[in-house]
């Protein structure tokens, strides 16, 4: 005979997921132990989708608020870095990266949800599974993404591991520019000191990569497998890893990583990064045709030595990666 639970076992089942994924109306919300973690805004005002806020373990948030909520002693500049994102500067000569509504340009692309596909939450892990249309200003799909993010349960870290193909559904050519394409926008306490920078609060942060270089000079424009971006917020030493995978596109990626808290993964922009006109980074797909990026975001308490950043990407070279449908 078939056994059925209580109803207030049934009630509560979405209650004992430790990583806990569901739609609301404009976004995909992740809670993780219980704590709101991130929302994945994927509404019909956004011009491309995006995560805000990144939160750590703690309940810190570590990305910058603008311009999605105005907080004091943040600078307010380039308003097209919203949270994480995941855009390009020049497709097909359209501008997907620098597209606010605010920034009227002819050029400008847009990023449109196709379909949420699946949300699963579970007690060790979760993910969100969603498709989107990159459109030109005429409303033509130049490339379809599916994304794949998955989350963990952990006391002490927060993990993303993205899974994103994009697929050519015309002649698509990335051109070689340094704005793009795997980006987060950091809070003003992680931000390096720089000539801009504004007084309060303190700026923290310092960028470190695989090689051991550190600073925006040594880490801009440089090949790398990951950068960790790491300071203090409110007195707790936190970071920001960005991992890319080896079996992602041209890896080891170049770094578009600013002193005033841009962080950025760019396999395209290697004329700009070299400062070498004779280089071209650019890629052309064909109709049909397919990228697939993979990285891992990992925010975590302490500084790149403390977190022990190569122990950690050495766990992500060893995750399984989810098979593609031929």
């Amino acid at each position: 005979m078939k056994r059925c639970l209580p109803a207030f076992l049934v009630a509560a089942l979405p209650l004992l997921a430790q990583v806990e994924i569901r739609q609301g109306s404009d976004r995909v919300l992740v809670e993780i132990d219980g704590k709101p973690f991130t929302d994945l805004f994927i509404g019909a005002d956004t011009t491309k989708p995006y995560f805000h806020p990144l939160r750590a373990a703690s309940g810190k948030i570590v990305t910058r608020a603008f311009p999605m909520d105005l907080v004091e002693g943040e600078a307010r500049d380039h308003p097209h870095h919203r949270g994480l994102w995941i855009t390009h500067g020049d497709v097909n000569g359209f501008d997907f990266w620098a597209n606010e509504k605010s920034q009227t340009k002819a050029n400008s692309g847009a990023v449109v949800l196709k379909r949420v596909g699946e949300l699963k939450s579970g007690k060790k892990s979760g993910f969100l599974q969603v498709f989107f249309d990159w459109q030109d200003p005429r409303s033509n799909t130049l490339l379809t993404e599916e994304r794949w993010v998955t989350f963990y349960s952990d006391p002490v870290n927060r993990l993303m591991d993205f899974d994103v193909l994009l697929t050519a559904s015309t002649r698509v050519t990335f051109g070689d520019t340094k704005e793009g394409m795997f980006a987060i926008r950091l809070a003003a306490p992680l931000e390096e000191k720089h000539a801009k920078s504004l007084p309060d609060p303190p700026r923290t942060g310092r960028m470190t990569n695989a090689e051991g270089l550190s600073g925006e000079a040594q880490v801009w424009g440089k090949r790398s497998p990951w950068v960790d971006y790491a300071g203090q917020i409110a007195g707790e030493k936190l970071g920001v890893a960005i991992m890319d995978h080896p079996q992602s596109l041209r890896h080891p990626t170049y770094w578009h990583a600013r002193a005033y808290g841009l962080f950025a993964a760019n396999v395209f922009g290697v004329r700009d990064f070299l400062r070498d006109k004779s280089r071209d980074g650019s890629l052309t797909l064909e109709p049909g045709q397919s990228i697939r990026f993979l990285y891992r975001v990992l925010i975590h308490p302490g500084d790149t030595a403390a977190a022990n950043i190569p122990l950690r990407y050495a766990e992500y070279q060893k995750v399984k990666l989810r098979k593609l449908k031929k």
